[in-house]
């Protein structure tokens, strides 16, 4: 009797095979990623359908196989630094990385988890940046111009390479050229300058050359 109490004392534990599992192993998993433990839920770990983790965890068959360590735990062998923002993006769906990790760290992680939409906002967000690091500061550059009525329409027509058109101000007819009064106008353009780009100092093209030589005669 007492051999038979301890036989079913372990079958209780164990389970029969076939049987299912109890609704706490169902829901949560747990990974080793490079020595440190995450634990989540099947749920979050799923919302990527195509992902690494959900072919590992959620899907059954021998699709993708992993050991797993004395605990239970699947062993996957990456830098579990730039794991947190891969896991907390399944979570709730926004990216947020801390000023001490790299982006590029993260964008290699979710190609190896193959997250797609994670990829995407992480490029997002490294475009963005380089572009703000390239472009520098703004700086707005004015230009006020002298001409007479008939230079205007062609001036103003011909203006390129980022000037445009701000003001125009009549000063009158103070200069007679022949039997016929010009009139004469004052021509406010203006044109975003960026000092540097890469590193490298833009030099104006003849036509902006031509527009501040213009308006330095002023």
């Amino acid at each position: 009797p007492r051999a038979a109490g301890a036989a079913a004392g372990s079958a209780g534990a164990l389970s029969p095979p076939g049987a299912a599992r109890p609704p706490a192993a169902s829901k949560w998993v747990r990974l080793n990623v490079g020595g440190t433990y995450f634990v989540s839920t099947r749920q979050t770990l799923c919302r990527e359908p195509k992902s690494f983790l959900c072919r590992l965890c959620c899907q059954d068959g021998p699709e993708l196989g992993s050991d797993k360590d004395e605990t239970g735990a699947y062993l996957i062998d990456r830098d579990p630094t730039y794991f947190g923002p891969i896991l907390n993006y399944l979570r709730h769906g926004k990216l947020i990385i801390n000023k001490e990790l790299a982006e590029e760290g993260v964008l290699e992680e979710a190609e190896f988890y193959n997250i797609a939409s994670l990829v995407r906002l992480v490029k997002e967000r490294i475009r963005d940046n380089e572009n703000r690091t390239s472009q520098g500061p703004v700086k707005h550059v004015y230009r006020v111009l002298q001409c007479q009525e008939e230079e205007l329409t062609q001036m103003v027509s011909t203006m390129s390479d980022g000037w445009k058109f701000e003001q125009l101000i009549s000063i009158g007819s103070s200069y007679n050229y022949g039997n016929e009064d010009q009139a004469e106008f004052l021509c406010v353009v203006s044109r975003e300058l960026n000092n540097s780009t890469n590193g490298i100092v833009k030099e104006p093209s003849e036509k902006a050359k031509i527009l501040q030589e213009r308006g330095s005669r002023m």
